[in-house]
């Protein structure tokens, strides 16, 4: 089967924007984030594409912050727009949700 990485191609952002959501977060701490829900194949590295790509479609925007242990880091936070597309996406998930719960228990069967 195919690896799990290609059904979370479409998710990832509107998981990304969920925990945006909850407050200002740095790239790295929202790949631990992401790592504690689950998503293990997630580091930072490929975290930081994903976040400039969402900057770009104003989606998030960032801000540059001194840090306590090094260089200084760049906080994302969720725009008005971001907010939009995490209600879609939230949306959008509940019908797919419903549909694959509906297949792979056979309607309830």
């Amino acid at each position: 089967m195919a690896d799990s990485t290609q059904m979370l191609k479409g998710i990832l952002d509107g998981c990304i924007l969920s925990i945006i959501e909850e407050g200002e977060i740095y790239g790295y701490e929202l790949a631990e984030k992401l790592q504690s829900y689950g998503f293990q194949t997630f580091s930072e590295g490929s975290i930081y594409p994903l976040l400039l790509r969402m900057q770009k479609e104003g989606l998030v925007s960032s801000v540059q912050r001194k840090s306590t242990a090094g260089p200084k880091r760049k906080y994302y936070s969720l725009t008005e727009a971001g907010q939009v597309e995490l209600e879609q996406f939230l949306g959008r998930w509940a019908e797919l949700k419903q549909s694959v719960d509906a297949v792979i228990t056979k309607g309830g069967q």
